[in-house]
This record gives C-alpha cells, sequence and structure tokens, in this order.
C-alpha cells in the first residue's frame, strides 16, 4: 500500500500519543502508548503520523517550496515596498514578528516532537527485539539480542525524517533548541536549550550513521520512505553544509550582523559527505540515465513512482489532501468563478525563477527549455476560453512541476486549487553526485578522475552531444571545477530551495546577490535613460559573456543590454515578447513565436488539450530564416516582426521601477534619486563599485527566532544578526 494512502490514519495512531505540548489531546485507553508499540500494524500507522506532520503546508507542503526559497540568480520573489517588513524573507528582510516563522518553527518542532516519542516509544517496545516461537528472544552467533529488522527500518524512516526538520531549522536559524527526547521526559516548564549548529550537526550524522546499516534500499521500499540510500545521503548533505560556511553571531553586539565562518575542522566534515555520497553511488541502485531530466518531474506530475531513477526520496503528498506543488510552480492557469475549462483546476504559478536565470545556461541546455516558463494563460474576455500570452515580466514561470503537466484522465479536477499531491524531490541523485563531486575537489589537489565523473553525468544529460567541452575546461584546475560544480548545481535544482543554500555554504551569496540586483537595475536604466550603470563589463565578465568560450551569443560589452531586448530590436536582439494573447495554431504577428497546440506538449508534456510554444532561436542574435526554412513547426517568416521586451524604467523618477529596486530590499536596494546602497549591519552604504566577494558586506540570510517562542523561553533565547 502506498504511503499516501494510509496518512490520515496515521496521524490518528500517533496524534492520540504525542505530547499535549502540541496537540492538547487526551489518551484514550483504546490507543496507549503500550497499545501502539505492541502491534507492528499500529506502529506502522505511528508511524505515518510522523511523516504526516512533514506534509503540512507550514511546512514542506507549501513554506519550503516557495516562502523561504530566499532569492537569487534563480529563484525570485518580485517586491515593489521600498520599506521594511515583517515579513519579506526572500528579499533578506524581516523580523521576528513575521508569522510565518513561527508557522515554521512550530511545524518543524512538532514533526521533531513526533519523531522523538515514536523512536522513543519504538525502542521501548517489546517488539523491538526479534522473538522465536518459544517467545524467547533470537540471539545472534556472539549472544546479543537480535533487532527486529522492520522496527529498524521505522526507527530509521522517523530518524530520517527528524534529521530533515533539524537540518533545515539550522540551515535557516543557525543555532536552535535541540533535543532527541520527547517532551514528555522533561517537566512541563522545561526549555529545550539551544545547542551550536556544529553540535546539532554532528549529533544528526552519528545518529544516521548507526541507523543506515538496518534500513532497507529504496528498490524495496519506494521513493516515498525513507531509505538506507536516503539516510546516506542526507548525511552527506549535513555533513557538506557543516564543513561548509555560515553565519555566525557576534554575541557581545547584538546589532552585528555577524561574520561568515566555516568551523576549524570543516575538513573532516567533507570527509563525511564524500564518504556518504560514495556509499550511495557505490550501491548502483540509482541513476540519472533512467529518464530525461524532463522525465523526472513530469512523472511526479503524473504520480508515477519510479524505482531506481533520480529521485532518492520525495516527500510524499496525497492528492486532494496534502501539499502544493505543481500548483505554485508552473504556469498560471486562470478559472471562472472557480471553475477552469480544462480538468486541472487553476494553477497560481507563484514560484517564479528570476528573469535572467535562462541567459546564465550554456547553449544546447535542455533545461534551459523546460525550466523556464515563458508562457502562462488567461481567458478570452469575449468567451472566456482559454488563450496564451507571454510572459513579459520581472520573472519567469518554474515550470519543473505542474498539474498542467498532468494526463487528462488523472486530472484533480476543474474547480480544484492546492492539495495536489504531487511529490516533492526532497533528494536527487544528481545532488549526490554533485555532493560527492565538490566534496572531493576540496579534499585534494586537482579535480579527481570520480569526481570529474560524477560532474560529467549531471551535465550530460541536459545535453545531446554531452557538451564535452564543458568537461575539459572544467578539469582545468581546482578552482575552475569548483566553479563547474556550483554552476552545474545552479542548473539543475531550480525551484529545489537549493541555490542560496550553495551559495551560503561557499560563502558566495553577498556576490551573486549584488549581480543579480545589478542585471535588473542596468536594464532598467537602459530602459529609461539609454544608458546602463557603468557596471555592464563587470557583469558581462562574471556571466562569462567571453570570446569562444561556449555560452550563449558570445556579445561583446558594448551591446551587453542586447541579451536583455531593451532597445534597437530591430538590428540586434535575442527574443521579442509581448503581453498580447495569442491565437492557437495561427502564426502571430511577433517575431519568432508561433503558438501550437500538439507539437510542444506533444513532446514535452503528456496532456493534448491545452496549447503551448514553439520559439524559434529565442537565444540568438536574432535572424530572420527565409520562407518555408522551418515550415515543419508552422513558422511563417512573412507574418513575423518586433515588439519592445523588459521596459522596466520608470518615467517619473528617471530611474527604474520599484521592482527592480526593491526585491533584494535587506541586502542591495535602489531609491528614487539613482542611488544604489548595500546593507552593512543594518546601515545602507552608498553602492559605487563591485567589491571581492570577500571584502562585500555578510548577507542576513539566518532567520529570528519568532518572538513567541523567545517570550517563552523566559531570557533563554535571544536573537542576534541585529534582530
Amino acid at each position: 500500500m502506498k504511503i499516501k494512502n494510509i496518512l490520515l490514519t496515521g496521524m490518528a495512531a500517533l496524534a492520540l500519543t504525542s505530547c499535549n505540548d502540541y496537540l492538547d489531546v487526551e489518551a484514550p485507553s483504546a490507543y496507549t502508548e503500550e497499545f501502539v508499540f505492541s502491534q507492528k500494524t499500529e506502529i506502522e500507522r505511528a508511524l505515518n503520523g510522523v511523516y504526516a506532520q512533514a506534509l503540512v503546508n507550514n511546512l514542506y507542503g507549501n513554506a519550503y517550496q516557495l516562502t523561504f526559497n530566499l532569492n537569487s540568480d534563480v529563484d525570485i520573489q518580485i517586491s515593489t515596498s521600498k520599506s521594511h517588513s515583517h515579513n519579506s524573507y526572500s528579499r533578506y528582510d524581516c523580523d521576528d514578528q513575521g508569522g510565518e516563522i513561527y508557522n515554521f518553527w512550530t511545524a518543524a518542532y512538532s514533526l521533531i516532537e513526533y519523531a522523538n516519542k515514536f523512536v522513543a516509544s519504538a525502542e521501548a517496545s517489546e517488539l523491538y527485539y526479534e522473538k522465536g516461537t518459544n517467545g524467547n528472544y533470537k540471539l545472534d552467533d556472539n549472544g546479543n539480542k537480535i533487532k527486529d529488522a522492520q522496527l529498524q527500518q521505522w526507527i530509521g524512516e522517523a530518524k530520517c525524517l527528524r534529521a530533515m526538520a533539524y537540518h533545515d531549522l539550522v540551515v535557516m536559524f543557525g543555532d536552535v533548541p535541540f533535543s532527541f527526547d520527547p517532551a514528555s521526559a522533561h517537566g512541563t516548564d522545561f526549555v529545550i536549550p539551544i545547542m551550536d549548529r556544529e553540535a546539532i550537526q554532528d549529533a544528526l550524522i552519528k545518529d544516521l550513521q548507526a541507523i543506515a546499516p538496518t534500513m532497507s534500499s529504496t528498490k524495496d521500499v519506494t521513493v516515498e520512505h525513507c531509505s538506507k540510500e536516503f539516510a546516506q545521503a542526507l548525511i552527506a548533505r549535513i555533513a557538506l553544509t557543516a564543513g561548509g560556511y555560515s553565519l555566525r553571531p557576534n554575541k557581545n553586539d547584538a546589532k552585528n550582523y555577524g561574520t561568515m565562518k566555516r568551523p576549524e575542522n570543516w575538513q573532516d566534515f567533507y570527509q563525511i559527505a564524500r564518504d556518504y555520497a560514495d556509499s550511495v553511488i557505490t550501491a548502483g541502485t540509482h541513476s540519472v540515465k533512467k529518464s530525461t531530466y524532463q522525465e523526472v518531474f513530469v512523472r511526479e506530475c503524473n504520480y508515477e513512482i519510479v524505482t531506481g531513477d533520480d529521485p532518492i526520496f520525495e516527500i510524499p503528498f496525497a492528492k486532494n489532501s496534502t501539499g502544493n506543488t505543481g500548483y505554485i510552480q508552473g504556469p498560471v492557469y486562470t478559472s471562472n468563478e472557480g471553475t477552469t475549462n480544462g480538468p486541472w483546476g487553476e494553477t497560481k504559478g507563484s514560484a517564479r525563477l528570476n528573469a535572467f536565470y535562462r541567459y546564465l545556461f550554456r547553449d544546447n541546455d535542455q533545461r534551459r527549455e523546460f525550466v523556464n516558463g515563458l508562457w502562462y494563460y488567461t481567458l478570452n474576455p469575449d468567451d472566456q476560453s482559454d488563450s496564451i500570452a507571454i510572459r513579459n515580466d520581472y520573472f519567469l514561470h518554474n515550470n519543473k512541476w505542474s498539474k498542467l503537466w498532468t494526463k487528462e484522465s488523472a486530472a484533480l479536477g476543474n474547480i480544484t486549487t492546492g492539495s495536489t499531491g504531487i511529490n516533492y524531490p526532497y533528494m536527487r541523485y544528481a545532488d549526490v553526485l554533485l555532493m560527492y563531486a565538490e566534496a572531493d575537489n576540496e579534499l585534494t589537489s586537482s579535480p579527481s578522475t570520480k569526481a570529474v565523473d560524477c560532474l560529467t553525468q549531471v551535465h550530460s544529460r541536459a545535453f545531446d552531444d554531452g557538451d564535452p567541452a564543458f568537461i575539459t575546461a572544467a578539469q582545468a584546475d581546482k578552482d575552475a571545477f569548483r566553479k563547474a560544480v556550483l554552476n552545474e548545481r545552479k542548473w539543475e535544482f531550480a525551484g529545489e530551495n537549493s541555490r542560496w543554500r550553495d551559495l551560503v555554504r561557499t560563502n558566495t551569496l553577498g556576490e551573486e546577490l549584488v549581480y543579480s540586483f545589478l542585471r535588473y537595475y542596468s536594464v532598467g536604466m537602459q530602459s529609461v535613460q539609454g544608458t546602463g550603470t557603468g557596471f555592464e563589463d563587470e557583469i558581462n565578465l562574471h556571466d562569462g559573456y567571453t570570446t569562444d568560450n561556449g555560452y550563449i551569443d558570445n556579445l561583446p560589452s558594448t551591446i551587453w543590454y542586447h541579451k536583455y531586448q531593451i532597445d534597437e530590436i530591430n538590428t540586434i536582439g535575442r527574443r521579442v515578447i509581448t503581453n498580447q494573447t495569442l491565437v492557437p495554431n495561427q502564426p502571430n504577428e511577433l517575431y519568432g513565436y508561433y503558438c501550437n497546440s500538439a507539437y510542444e506538449f506533444s513532446t514535452m508534456y503528456p496532456n493534448q488539450s491545452l496549447p503551448s510554444l514553439r520559439i524559434y532561436n529565442p537565444y540568438k542574435q536574432r535572424t530572420k530564416p527565409t520562407t518555408g526554412q522551418i515550415t515543419n513547426y508552422g513558422f511563417s517568416a512573412l507574418n513575423w516582426s518586433s515588439v519592445t521586451f523588459y521596459e522596466w524604467g520608470d518615467q517619473n523618477t528617471g530611474t527604474p521601477k520599484d521592482q527592480c529596486k526593491y526585491s533584494f530590499y535587506g541586502y542591495i536596494r535602489g531609491d528614487d534619486s539613482g542611488n544604489i546602497w548595500i546593507i552593512k549591519n543594518g546601515t545602507p552604504e552608498m553602492f559605487s563599485t563591485i567589491l571581492p566577494a570577500e571584502q562585500l558586506p555578510v548577507v542576513r540570510y539566518i532567520l529570528p527566532y519568532p518572538n513567541y517562542a523567545v517570550q517563552r523561553s523566559s531570557g533563554a533565547y535571544k536573537n542576534y544578526y541585529g534582530y
């Protein structure tokens, strides 16, 4: 039976035995702890109650995928607010009053409490050791009791879920309250003490190291359960994070944002990361060759549970019950009075990508074409039929997941919204391969053969020819390989709450936020004043637009802004986009676009009802083909025209529009007078030069403890980092 089919009953089983600190319920005699943990059927139901805590929207069902996926050069949430906010987390601007912080914190500790209770009760169960038919415990050759294999697997699953929650709390909040004991083991007034992040990470690693050998493989329990491979991969992720950089508080100055540091024994953590990533690789139970990149996610949108593929652990949401995957991602699909024309129901498309992310790929990367959503659906005002509109905005849609990719026969229904039940991949084999490559490179003097192979497996999947030039360049030296792996993660993990974390770990977050801001700001300046900011050459160099480098277009810096289609599009330019509605199967008056209801969906997505777009030559300098050159795809060269893209200037202020100025507000922002400010320990300083990464101010990505938790701690918890 699939786990998602028994989650609701599992919730009841464990909820009735959980600490009333969280649920405030009484335990009827039929569901006492002794009863639940004396029968394997009830223990399994209780375990599913632990899983159920991970599925809520305040944790992995929505918040992890959207609210706390912070802005970068990959993922983005656009903001127009020119003042401080309690809850603008994505732009590094919040305080302890933010309600979403409290909700995430509470949901994470609820999951931890359920897991703590399950582990403690299972380890105390009379079923913990195997018994023979005579009622006596079975012994091994050394005379030791033999632990029950099924119970060990279930305990391992609970420990993995607990480690997930603690790991994400540490990444987001730094040093946090930590305990493996259920709350019932302490008095009612007990306050869980804050523990240093390194101690937490070390405890999580050792806990998983002890249980992982007793757990079952994903080939036996499916990717909807925590498995041996997931436990090992999670050890690698925790260790890699522990060995990397993170923001440490200045406890002598609460207003100071802190310092980016890595532990003195960081190499020990990287050794653990390499070893455990290697354990997953050596097991041979997963591969990135079984499916194309897009097939991995389209299959998730069609509720397919695939063994031996890229996913190692998918958070197991239930249809029409939990999870907003595919509702918040993908293109907007509009309803009319709560009902859509198609059988999928409305989609919000609120989990979005940086408008310039698509220009950071290498040419011919298939991930670029799949992930970057350039269109959305709107209703024709005349007859309320579905129409396509080009997304001419400050963002693109993340098309990895969408309800719209579900086959019509499996669609949720035309009045549905969220609770899609589409699984979310918390751990993929591609991540394991790249963790090995990164850790190994940091521990050696030059890229090893195995590290190069790991990078090659991930990168080559996205290219018809494998892109050998990239792999060759990556092997030049240690620094080149480090950059190549980080770039590969950028292209691979959009929407998977990875990019900002990778930049934190490698101490490059400040640098990438500066360039991300300047791309938006420079385009806005070019739009309103006809000149850039003066940083264009540096942006060009940073983005890799140099001679013969294999990246798209190789545009010279003197026409840098033409990459982003600001003006003079009749002579130089990439794509032409308008916000007008297109008519399916007609050659529209747009240069390079054709709206097609069959071709695109037949090759990329399972359903055939919705039209999509086939775009000719979107990443090259514009050249109109001769008539008939690409007639197989329905283009009509005679009918093409051009329009202006990225008109982001504010004619009233003579500066970029607010979306360009304030989407990175907590770290770098503009003003209506044309100044740029970078934030250092809460104080805006004039920005005039792009400093080396190590000289930039730290980014306050660490979140504050929620005010409610601070108040209830009676002084035990205190916010630093300038909060």
